[in-house]
């Protein structure tokens, strides 16, 4: 799978996913800290990545946008990088068709949250 991990989260998110034999890759390292939220949806649109993020706007910007990003969202998981990294992998077997399908997916301490889009409702 390939991700873009947000710079609300630690690079070695990033790192630790491609050793896990993921496609990850952090926007520091894209040049594109402080870019506004439009343009982080809008590369990882362009380049066909989930976003992996612990900022909550990116929730709301994404279902209201309709942008075709499949989104992660980190809530309450811990601060460390290693229990980001956990929580996304133990995750990642339950909810992967949901993400190629471009859903938004909340991960939290006690429970994953999917969201299908477009929001119909």
């Amino acid at each position: 799978m390939k991700f873009l991990v947000d710079e609300a989260l630690q690079n070695l998110v990033a790192y630790r996913l491609v050793a896990a034999g993921h496609d990850a890759t952090h926007i520091r390292a894209l040049g594109m800290q402080g870019a506004i939220d439009d343009d982080v949806l809008a590369y990882a649109a362009d380049e066909q990545r989930v976003l992996v993020t612990a900022d909550t706007d990116f929730g709301a910007l994404r279902a209201l946008s309709g942008a075709p990003v499949p989104s992660l969202l980190l809530r309450g998981v811990g601060d460390s990088t290693g229990e980001r990294f956990d929580a996304i992998i133990r995750s990642l077997t339950v909810v992967e068709h949901d993400l190629a399908s471009g859903a938004i997916v909340v991960i939290e301490s006690d429970r994953v949250r999917i969201r299908a889009l477009p929001i119909t409702e």
